[in-house]
C-alpha cells in the first residue's frame, strides 16, 4: 500500500514538473520566438538542471511537440463551443473556421509552432511516443467536424456523393491553414494588396459550402455587411467568454 502511494506521489510530481517545463517553454516562445528556444535556459528558468529537463524530454523536438500538444488541447475547447451549440449545421462549419481564426489570434505562438513541428526535419527527429500524443490530441477536433458533416447528410442538407464525410471538410481545413500561413508571413499579403484576410477566408468558406450545395445556400456571399454581422453574432454567441478572458475577439475590417 505504501509503495503504491509513493509511486503515485512520484508520478504526480513528475507530471507537475513536466507541466512547469511546458509552461516555461511557451513563455520563451512568446518572448524569444522559435529560434530563441534553448533547453538550458528553460531548465534554468524552472530552477532545474538541464539534465532534469532531458529526463522528461529526450530532445528539443520532443519538448516543442509537447507544447504544441498542450495548446491543441486548448484549441479543442474552441471547437467544442461550436460542436456543442444548437446552431444549424452550415453555421457550425463557419463557426469552426471562426474557432480556428480566433484561437490563432489568442495563441499566435501555437500556429507558428505547429507549422514548425510538422516540417519533416523536426517531425522525424522527435520520438514516436510524442508524435502519437500530438496526433491523439488533434483527433477529437476532426471528429467534431466529421459529425457535423454526417448530421448535414442525414438531414438532407448535403449530398454525400458516395464520399467519406471528412472529404467535405478538408478544403476548409486547407484554406484555414493556408490563410494563416500567409497572415504570419509578414509582407506577403501586403505585396498583393490583399486586405482583411479573415474576411477573405470566411467568404471563401461560404463560397465553398455553396459550391458543395450545402443547404441552405448563402444568397449573398459577397455582401460584406452581412458577413460582418454574421461573424459578430457567432462570436457573441459562441466565444463571448473566451474573448472576454483573452481581451479580444475576431474583428473583420470595415465592410
Amino acid at each position: 500500500m505504501t509503495m503504491t502511494k509513493t509511486r503515485s506521489g512520484r508520478e504526480q510530481a513528475l507530471a507537475e514538473r513536466e507541466q512547469l517545463f511546458i509552461e516555461a517553454t511557451r513563455q520563451q516562445l512568446c518572448d524569444e520566438g522559435l529560434l530563441g528556444v534553448q533547453m538550458a535556459a528553460i531548465a534554468r528558468s524552472c530552477n532545474f538542471a538541464t539534465g532534469t529537463l532531458y529526463h522528461h524530454f529526450a530532445s528539443k523536438e520532443d519538448l516543442l511537440i509537447a507544447v504544441c500538444t498542450e495548446l491543441t488541447t486548448t484549441r479543442r475547447e474552441y471547437f467544442e463551443k461550436v460542436a456543442h451549440s444548437d446552431l444549424p449545421n452550415r453555421d457550425k462549419m463557419l463557426g469552426f473556421a471562426l474557432a480556428y481564426s480566433l484561437f490563432a489570434q489568442h495563441y499566435p505562438e501555437h500556429f507558428r509552432l505547429e507549422q514548425y513541428i510538422m516540417t519533416e526535419v523536426v517531425w522525424l527527429a522527435s520520438s514516436p511516443s510524442r508524435r502519437e500524443q500530438f496526433l491523439t490530441a488533434t483527433q477529437p477536433i476532426g471528429r467534431m467536424v466529421e459529425q457535423v458533416v454526417r448530421d448535414a447528410i442525414s438531414s438532407n442538407e448535403l449530398e454525400d456523393h458516395g464520399q467519406d464525410p471528412l472529404t467535405f471538410s478538408i478544403g476548409q481545413w486547407s484554406m484555414a491553414m493556408g490563410m494563416h500561413t500567409l497572415i504570419h508571413a509578414d509582407g506577403i499579403l501586403d505585396m498583393y494588396d490583399l486586405k482583411d484576410p479573415h474576411r477573405l477566408l470566411l467568404r471563401n468558406v461560404q463560397l465553398q459550402l455553396n459550391a458543395m450545395q450545402w443547404q441552405p445556400l448563402d444568397d449573398s456571399p459577397f455582401d460584406d455587411g452581412a458577413l460582418s454581422s454574421k461573424v459578430t453574432s457567432l462570436c457573441d454567441y459562441l466565444f463571448a467568454d473566451l474573448c472576454k478572458e483573452k481581451g479580444s475577439c475576431l474583428k473583420l475590417g470595415s465592410a
